[in-house]
C-alpha cells in the first residue's frame, strides 16, 4: 500500500483512534506519561509538517517535521492487527523519500528508554542511536535519539 496524505473531508478521529490503539502498549511502562492522551483529532488535522497514512480505514501513519539538520519522524504507528506486516517499513522508505525530496541528510526520531522492543526494530531499520533527552524534571534521560543517514 501506498502512504497518502488525508485530505479534508477526513476521519481525523479514526487516525488518531489508530495513533492511540499502536501506543497503547506503553501506558503504565514509560515515565514520564505520554503526551498522547492531550493530543485531538483536530492536532492532526492542523499540524504544521505533515501527515501520512496507509490504507482506508487507516493501518499506519506518521507525522513528518522538517528540522535543518533532519526530517523528524514523529507518532509511527501501525494498528496492533497490521503489525508485522511490513507497514513501518513502508513509511520509513517513504519518509527517506521525502527527506530526500526536502534536500534533508536525514531521519530522526526518538523513542522512550523503556521501550527496547522499538528500538531493536529502529536497529534494524538502519537507525543508529546518535543522543538522549531528558523529560523537564527528571534527572537523567527518558528518551533515546535515533539517527539514520540518508
Amino acid at each position: 500500500m501506498t502512504p497518502f496524505q488525508p485530505v479534508e473531508p477526513y476521519d481525523w478521529d479514526a487516525l488518531l483512534a489508530l495513533i492511540k490503539r499502536a501506543f497503547a502498549g506503553m501506558e503504565g511502562r514509560i515515565d514520564p506519561p505520554s503526551s498522547l492522551h492531550k493530543v485531538k483529532a483536530q492536532d492532526l488535522a492542523q499540524y504544521p509538517g505533515e501527515v501520512w497514512v496507509i490504507g482506508k480505514p487507516p493501518r499506519a501513519c506518521m507525522v513528518l517535521t522538517p528540522k535543518p539538520h533532519a526530517l523528524h519522524l514523529g507518532r509511527l504507528s501501525v494498528d496492533p492487527p497490521w503489525q508485522r506486516k511490513g507497514y513501518a517499513h513502508i513509511l520509513i522508505n517513504h519518509a527517506e523519500s521525502r527527506a530526500r525530496a526536502l534536500g534533508l541528510p536525514a531521519l530522526e526520531l526518538q523513542s522512550r528508554i523503556e521501550l527496547v522492543e522499538n528500538h531493536a526494530i529502529f536497529f534494524a531499520l538502519g537507525f543508529k542511536q546518535t543522543g538522549a533527552t531528558t523529560h523537564e524534571g527528571f534527572s537523567s534521560p527518558t528518551s533515546l535519539v535515533f539517527t539514520k543517514t540518508i
